[in-house]
């Protein structure tokens, strides 16, 4: 009998049996915010786990498992849209180090965090730099609109890339589950004009009535469809399986703050 690929779905006997053939797990991250007028609030969180479980899917031979998500993030940009619950960088790293510790003390060796929120990015990388660090085992993170960037511009007609309940997250949704795309409203959703954004050197907060004025939505949903979601799903989950299987992205991290690291002779080139 060929396993699930979703920890929620396996027993513990089972899940041990995935730690001693050295699996792969997979946590994916996303948010509770809102997504405009016609999509559902836990876009963000839906779309990184069915994109981790598809890839998980395709990439048996890992093998991989996958989490249930992180259902909230740093998200304190939407709430002038309501709809939104969202957590501070603390309480997110400390839940992204319980987890960590977790899945250490399962037996567990290795973790890809595919992340489906654009406030989460930053926070990640910082987060999987210092759990790498502490645990001593590989911690990876990605945003599931990078890892096929281009693939994803190929498909869309409206925007260049995937911005915010737009063009390809309703195609995603529309390809996942139709059924939580209200249809009817997506011709409300269309935004005014953003605030002049600042220079791309400098870096500050700006909350998403700044940056989404009026709905909350950034892109062209009009142009949204069921097969531009399947074909952006087909890429991504392709992309995150190449990734599960790239050694280069699993071996053990450097103990660089390990006592005397740095009187060791360096590693022959």
């Amino acid at each position: 009998m060929t396993l699930d690929v979703r920890w929620d779905r396996l027993t513990a006997p089972e899940l041990k049996d995935l730690a001693a053939r050295d699996a792969l797990v997979v946590l994916p991250v996303g948010s509770l915010e809102q997504h405009g007028p016609h999509l559902p609030v836990w876009t963000d969180s839906f779309i990184a786990h069915a994109l981790a479980c598809r890839a998980a899917e395709q990439a048996r031979d890992v093998p991989a498992v996958v989490l249930p998500p992180v259902w909230t993030g740093l998200s304190e940009h939407h709430f002038p849209f309501g709809g939104t619950i969202s957590v501070d960088y603390a309480t997110f790293h400390a839940l992204l180090r319980c987890v960590v510790r977790s899945i250490r003390a399962d037996g567990f060796r290795r973790l890809l965090i595919v992340n489906g929120h654009g406030g989460n990015i930053e926070p990640l990388a910082v987060s999987a730099r210092e759990l790498a660090h502490e645990f001593g085992i590989p911690v990876v993170a990605t945003s599931w609109p990078a890892v096929a960037a281009t693939e994803i511009a190929a498909v869309l007609t409206a925007q260049p890339g995937v911005q915010h309940a737009c063009e390809a997250e309703t195609s995603v949704w529309l390809a996942l589950d139709a059924a939580q795309v209200r249809r009817e409203r997506i011709a409300d959703a269309l935004a005014n004009a953003a605030a002049p954004a600042a220079p791309a050197a400098f870096s500050r907060f700006w909350s998403f009535e700044e940056r989404a004025p009026r709905t909350g939505v950034r892109g062209d949903p009009r142009a949204a469809t069921a097969e531009k979601g399947e074909r952006i799903v087909a890429a991504v989950a392709a992309a995150l399986a190449r990734a599960m299987r790239d050694p280069a992205l699993w071996r053990a991290p450097d103990p660089v703050w390990a006592p005397g690291r740095a009187q060791r002779p360096p590693a022959a080139g």
